[in-house]
């Protein structure tokens, strides 16, 4: 069975949504974050410390949009990936990692400077939000053309992509989101593998707080 390690809403939410969206039996080992420093005994699993890992018999990942890009090609065909010979194929693969490279790289900033070391580097974290932020409009003019980011349906760039959108949302930068994200991120939260996953991690918290 596949097993990931997770801390709530972190970047190993991609692969939990997705694992949730393909409907594949896993199981989910809950952690406190950064489990680096509140567990260490997972450095035996991840000597990287980071979050997420997920072991498939003798697979062991730890970059979040890699995991999501190894499930939907490994356990295919479905819809969440697109074949090589579509047309789509870059626009898929470069959206799939846009996600975390471009979107998400720039939040882990405000992130460290507004919530875990405040008021030590503000300047950064008021830079880096800019920064998230003009990169954004190129989902933007993605959207103009649908619904989705690409191949004209939902698929595993939208769970890349939809993680930042989510960090955004713990982080308010969704305040300044224009009108087509804000419908987006709308349609993406409320998909029922997103809230599967939402309830997933929330129960599995619930059990490790009472064993």
């Amino acid at each position: 069975m596949i097993e990931l390690w997770h801390c709530p809403d972190a970047r190993s939410f991609r692969p939990l949504w997705a694992l949730e969206e393909l409907g594949l039996p896993y199981e989910l080992h809950l952690l406190p974050f950064p489990p680096r420093v509140r567990e260490p005994a997972y450095l035996q699993i991840n000597p990287l410390g980071t979050i997420p890992a997920m072991k498939d018999g003798p697979t062991f990942m730890t970059e979040s949009a890699g995991i999501v890009q190894y499930l939907v090609t490994r356990y295919g065909p479905n819809d969440l990936a697109v074949p090589v010979d579509d047309p789509a194929y870059g626009a898929w693969v470069n959206w799939l990692h846009f996600g975390e490279a471009t979107l998400t790289f720039p939040q882990t900033l405000v992130l460290r400077y507004r919530q875990f070391e405040p008021g030590k580097a503000e300047v950064v974290a008021d830079d880096y939000a800019k920064w998230f932020l003009s990169r954004l409009r190129h989902v933007d003019r993605a959207l103009a053309q649908g619904d989705w980011l690409c191949a004209g349906r939902f698929t595993a760039a939208d769970i890349s992509v939809g993680y930042a959108l989510l960090l955004a949302h713990q982080l308010k930068l969704d305040e300044t989101f224009s009108p087509a994200i804000k419908a987006y991120w709308q349609r993406l939260k409320v998909r029922p593998a997103f809230v599967a996953a939402k309830v997933a991690q929330k129960m599995d918290l619930a059990e490790a707080l009472s064993s």
